[in-house]
């Protein structure tokens, strides 16, 4: 019943551009200018639970570039997902998120078709959404160390250090993932504390050469080829890059860093595969 109200919204939203366009956007600012756009963007992935209509409005009818390969583009490729969701619909309960510019950031775990934990990017444009990316993973069992793929700290501070902590992860990625200077690790990873949410790794630099040991003697890779954002609000950075990963299979790489006093202390990721070409339902390609 959520997700039809949802879906009968988007449909309405859609249907009545041609004849009020004008008039609905005026609408739709009036409306939003008072909330953030992190307001907004939590309010719009949390209406999957709620059903609430409202945040469907703070999407550009006009232009929406989706970049989830399996959603086909526009405002229309959201509705189309809304009326094929499954007997109980979709959930989703948003675990972090934060600004930067015109873009917010969200650490998500939902239900959709399964248990899943999630990246979401939005980009505004005058107070409404008008792309989006995301990278999504099957929720599963603790780490080594006992860490989930959502919990730990959810608080962002340490403002005045977003654009020296962007830096950083820029740093780290560069030289370290991409150049393989190993050597220059503790130049950006502390050594007294590494928290560890990916799946298979246990917490610190251990953890980290441990599971770097097992993907060489067992003939799998673990390559970054190219940064496409970093996006980032106090002691928060998100990485998007692309490799391969595995066997060999070109993937996306999110990757959530939280630092204190300039150094890495914390990391959660999402790996996901990206398709051939072929099984794309929009154009847009993943970043």
């Amino acid at each position: 019943m959520r997700l039809a109200i949802l879906a009968t919204a988007t449909t309405l939203l859609l249907s009545s551009c041609d004849a009020q366009q004008s008039s609905n956007n005026e609408s739709s600012k009036e409306q939003t200018m008072e909330i953030s756009n992190k307001q907004k963007t939590i309010a719009l992935l949390e209406s999957l639970s709620t059903g609430d209509p409202t945040p469907i409005s703070y999407i550009n009818p006009d232009k929406y570039i989706q970049h989830n390969l399996d959603v086909g583009d526009g405002l229309a490729g959201f509705g189309e997902v809304m009326q094929n969701a499954p007997e109980g619909g979709f959930k989703a309960k948003v675990v972090r998120a934060f600004e930067d510019g015109e873009y917010v950031v969200t650490h998500t775990e939902y239900d959709f078709f399964g248990p899943k934990v999630g990246f979401d990017v939005f980009r505004f444009e005058d107070g409404l959404i008008v792309e989006h990316w995301d990278n999504l993973a099957e929720i599963t069992p603790p780490n080594p160390s006992g860490r989930t793929q959502l919990d730990g700290p959810t608080q962002v501070k340490d403002l005045d250090q977003t654009t020296a902590n962007k830096a950083k992860i820029e740093g780290f990625i560069n030289e370290v993932l991409l150049n393989g200077q190993g050597d220059k690790i503790t130049e950006y990873i502390s050594t007294k504390e590494y928290a560890q949410h990916n799946s298979a790794v246990a917490d610190g630099l251990e953890g980290f050469g441990a599971a770097m040991q097992y993907f060489a003697e067992n003939g799998l890779v673990m390559e970054y080829k190219k940064v496409h954002k970093v996006l980032g609000q106090g002691n928060y950075v998100l990485a998007m890059s692309e490799g391969v990963f595995g066997k060999g299979d070109t993937v996306a790489f999110y990757d959530l860093f939280r630092l204190e006093d300039g150094l890495i202390v914390e990391h959660w990721d999402v790996i996901q595969n990206i398709p051939e070409k072929s099984a794309w339902k929009n154009d847009n390609g993943k970043f």
